[in-house]
């Protein structure tokens, strides 16, 4: 497994990307802040731009970047991400979303300062093996994954839909949703050498 930090990015390449809280603090309190940090999503991924308060456009990356699989914890987030072939879309798309949603939290919660720890980390996923195993380990991170309240698990099962996620990626690997759903569920981690768990402390 490449287990290389990247800061340059190839196009028509898929990425698993996290970052985390400043001192490993809290960044969704809420389900309104986890909700706001989606919306960004919305915001960046749309295939409609979506207009600013002054009436302008933000930047969209639709046809850059494809969200496969997310996950928000407390105090961080996991992304799958597919870059196409704009090599510098990921570096881009990151820089709005951290951006915005930093201005939101610390508007949000009254205060100053950086949000996230550092620059966010972005891992090449760089053979279909590894691809299987990110999308199971991004969803697998809730306690209750089932629940598919912190994940993209809803639109995977199809429960809901949006245009700024793209789950089909990963599901065109599995013949049905309930064996997408059956893979998540047998996982096992003390037989998993392959693909050890993420430790967030890089």
């Amino acid at each position: 497994m490449n287990n290389k930090i990247y800061k340059q990015y190839s196009p028509n390449s898929y990425y698993h990307i996290y970052s985390r809280g400043n001192n490993k603090s809290t960044i969704f309190h809420s389900d309104e802040d986890k909700s706001a940090f989606l919306q960004l999503f919305k915001r960046y991924l749309s295939e409609t731009p979506q207009l600013t308060p002054d009436r302008h456009l933000y930047p969209t990356y639709y046809s850059q970047i494809e969200l496969l699989t997310y996950a928000l914890m407390p105090n961080h987030f996991h992304l799958l991400i597919y870059q196409a072939d704009n090599p510098r879309a990921i570096e881009q798309f990151m820089r709005s979303l951290m951006t915005s949603y930093s201005k939101y939290f610390n508007k949000t919660h009254n205060r100053t300062g950086p949000v996230f720890q550092s620059r966010y980390l972005a891992k090449l996923i760089d053979n279909d093996a590894h691809l299987y195993h990110i999308s199971r380990y991004i969803h697998l991170n809730p306690t209750n994954w089932q629940s598919g309240h912190d994940t993209s698990l809803s639109y995977y099962s199809g429960q809901k839909h949006a245009n700024w996620i793209n789950p089909g990626k990963i599901l065109d690997l599995f013949p049905t949703y309930d064996a997408y759903l059956k893979f998540l569920s047998n996982y096992d981690p003390s037989t998993d050498k392959q693909f050890p768990d993420i430790e967030l402390n890089d």
